[in-house]
């Protein structure tokens, strides 16, 4: 996808591979209408909540082509597999119809990588099992480069079909950089969903143009402004400091 072209279809374009996010603790219901309301005004590809809303985001989302997205395993990663897995089953009998996993950091970092192979291909199955999609979240910002090349290579062994940067609660958000090694390392089909600190259109659009096939972003309705005026030629603000 390239947006340096001035499309007119760039606000469409953007808006599809996005994936609302609120995972904040002290989300309300309220807040949480809210995002749905966005979600289907601007035609974002999923809403991304916490598993305790996914009932209610699924209710409130029923009929839209907007998917139903939460976390498993979220924000840590070092719950036990069988845990993850049933927490998996669970939401998607709520609703969801795709998973974001975060890995067994602490395994990975241990190069016990059978059992973080372990780890994803069973929530992988359990996605599978139920036809949602399982997207597996590395936080490579705790990650070496060898580390975060590796858990590429065993998300992609175990079937996954993406990976993702961060959680948004680590150390650091998605970067140009991470995010082109995600890219080289797991090919050209596989997805790579860039996460955490992406607030504008132009960090956006960076992301893109590294090889990310889908957005999470609390600020998705900010991102839509200003691709909007970016595509009637009209400079875009406030994009300094936007990644970490």
């Amino acid at each position: 996808m390239d947006f340096d072209r001035g499309s007119t279809n760039v606000v469409a374009e953007i808006a599809h591979i996005i994936d609302h996010t609120l995972l904040k603790p002290d989300a309300t219901q309220a807040q949480i209408a809210q995002l749905c309301h966005e979600a289907r005004k601007y035609g974002f590809a999923a809403v991304c909540v916490n598993p305790a809303n996914v009932k209610l985001v699924a209710q409130l989302l029923k009929g839209s082509s907007v998917a139903v997205c939460t976390v498993v395993g979220f924000p840590l990663g070092a719950t036990l597999t069988e845990v993850k897995a049933y927490e998996a089953q669970k939401v998607i009998e709520d609703g969801a119809t795709e998973i974001d996993m975060v890995i067994n950091i602490g395994a990975l970092k241990s190069k016990d990588y059978d059992l973080v192979k372990r780890d994803i291909a069973t929530v992988v199955r359990t996605c599978h099992n139920n036809e949602a999609i399982c997207k597996v979240i590395i936080e490579a910002a705790l990650l070496t480069d060898e580390e975060k090349i590796k858990a590429c290579q065993l998300a992609k062994e175990a079937g996954a079909d993406y990976v993702k940067t961060s959680t948004g609660f680590g150390p650091g958000g998605a970067t140009v950089e991470d995010v082109a090694l995600m890219r080289r390392v797991v090919g050209p089909k596989m997805g790579v969903k860039a996460a955490g600190g992406i607030r504008t259109f132009e960090a956006a659009r960076q992301m893109i143009k590294a090889g990310a096939t889908r957005i999470g972003a609390s600020a998705g309705v900010k991102i839509v402004q200003e691709a909007k005026t970016a595509a009637r030629g009209q400079p875009c603000t406030s994009h300094k400091g936007d990644l970490p």
